[in-house]
């Protein structure tokens, strides 16, 4: 077999390939045995049909075909190592000729990784919020607390802001009852938000017993986004008693005595939290300077995939488990088509190139993932899924999935090295020092642009 290689652009080649006959006597020999157990012909066993019976009963070129089909992989890849391609997707393949008994030869165009060069990134600077936690911080996430331990106690008037009302409800649309729309002893704050648009001015002022009508647009259910009329009957009303803030309040809900010591683990809190939102801050940044330096051509049918993947997982999981549509999240996100379009785009854009370029860095630096990594990466995929890590390992392996998280753990640690070597400041001037926890776990919680291209990539890359 000889073979050639032509570069149309920076990301796609057309490999030339011509195969010698003799190289396709396997194929052909397993073409012959295929249609062997294919077909009939009178006065033969099945399986034992002399060649030359298929060649005149259903012609040399049915076999040819069979034989062509099953050789071409394996000539194809034998033509890709050859020349070291690193390809993406499955190529446009071409038979430019085919002779009998001589030879055979084609044309195969397939998308290929871009090659790239990464500068140095030393000198990449970049600008995080300062951590800061204030009295009124504090405060509020003791206040948060304390709403987590209110007690209720009914009482004989109309209801009002923050009093929790038990309710009854029933939505019609078109004048008919929905089958499910009706819902009975339901428990809602008034002023939460949390139930249909229209419910707190129809609930405030009721008492027990008391009942109004409304109209809202439906949420979820068999009617989502449709306007129903809503009649929303008050079985109950009961008042919410936050408890005292005092050393009672502190042994109540935590492990400490004192209210003293409860405001300050959760200052403590507060400022873990926000050093990790910083941590993933430094991240982001560090990563849009790094884009800004590495000039990366993207493979117009790899984007393509990527947009189309990207769309469907919004139309088909996230938006359908909201009970939308993309006409109707678009009305909400108040953006045409076009805009919408031209964002993922964008999005898909920086997902690759970022993936290419962390992926760069991983060969260029020589990283690896060791078994805990990978765990613990695991782990912590699992808990995001839903999943049990038993669960979740199980469906990675079974799906082929384990080198896209190998590829997720070891971009991190390539974006957690390009932030070492940066310059990290807050917005007091200070120097942020980054410990490798933080800078790991950021890292890897960054992943979301380049993990979203990894799956459509891992389906097509050969």
């Amino acid at each position: 077999m000889k073979s050639a290689v032509e570069t149309l652009n920076p990301t796609r080649v057309r490999l030339t390939v011509e195969v010698p006959f003799e190289e396709l006597k396997d194929s052909l020999d397993a073409a012959y045995k295929k249609i062997n157990q294919q077909v009939t012909v009178k006065g033969f066993r099945k399986g034992k049909i002399p060649a030359r019976v298929i060649d005149q009963r259903f012609g040399r070129g049915a076999v040819l075909e069979e034989a062509v089909n099953d050789a071409l992989p394996k000539f194809y890849t034998e033509a890709v190592n050859e020349a070291e391609l690193n390809v993406l997707g499955q190529p446009e393949v071409d038979i430019t000729e085919l002779k009998d008994n001589e030879t055979l030869s084609f044309t195969a165009e397939v998308d290929v990784r871009p090659t790239i060069e990464i500068p140095d990134y030393s000198g990449i600077e970049v600008e995080v919020d300062a951590v800061e936690i204030s009295d009124e911080d504090i405060d509020k996430a003791v206040e948060e607390l304390r709403e987590r331990f209110a007690s209720t106690s009914p009482v004989e008037r109309a209801a009002e802001d923050g009093d929790v009302v038990t309710v009854d409800l029933e939505a019609k649309v078109d004048g008919e009852v929905l089958e499910d729309g009706i819902a009975k002893g339901v428990s809602y704050t008034i002023g939460s938000g949390e139930l249909l648009e229209g419910i707190d001015e129809a609930v405030k002022g009721l008492e027990a017993d008391g009942e109004a009508t409304f109209t809202s647009e439906l949420k979820g259910g068999s009617a989502a986004g449709k306007e129903a009329e809503v009649t929303v009957k008050v079985t109950q009303v009961a008042k919410r008693e936050l408890p005292e803030l005092d050393d009672d309040f502190a042994q109540l809900a935590s492990e400490f005595d004192t209210l003293d010591e409860l405001k300050a683990d959760s200052r403590k809190r507060l400022e873990t939290a926000r050093q990790f939102d910083q941590a993933t801050q430094a991240q982001e940044r560090v990563l849009d300077k790094l884009l800004e330096l590495v000039e990366v051509p993207v493979p117009e049918k790899l984007l393509e995939d990527e947009v189309r993947t990207r769309k469907h997982n919004l139309e088909h999981h996230q938006l359908g488990q909201m009970g939308l549509d993309l006409a109707k999240y678009l009305e909400i996100q108040g953006k045409t088509e076009e805009e919408f379009d031209a964002e993922t785009s964008e999005q898909a854009v920086k997902g690759i190139k970022t993936q290419f370029i962390l992926d760069e860095l991983v060969n260029k630096e020589k990283l690896n993932v060791n078994q805990e990594e990978l765990t613990e990466h695991l782990m912590r995929r699992a808990q995001s899924s839903g999943m049990s890590p038993d669960q979740f390992a199980q469906a990675v392996v079974e799906g082929g999935q384990v080198p896209m998280l190998v590829g997720e753990v070891a971009r991190g640690k390539a974006l957690a090295v390009v932030v070492e070597a940066a310059t990290v400041k807050d917005t007091n001037g200070e120097v942020v020092d980054l410990d490798d926890e933080d800078e790991t776990d950021a890292a890897e919680g960054e992943q979301s642009e380049a993990a979203a291209s990894d799956s459509a990539e891992e389906k097509t890359e050969a």
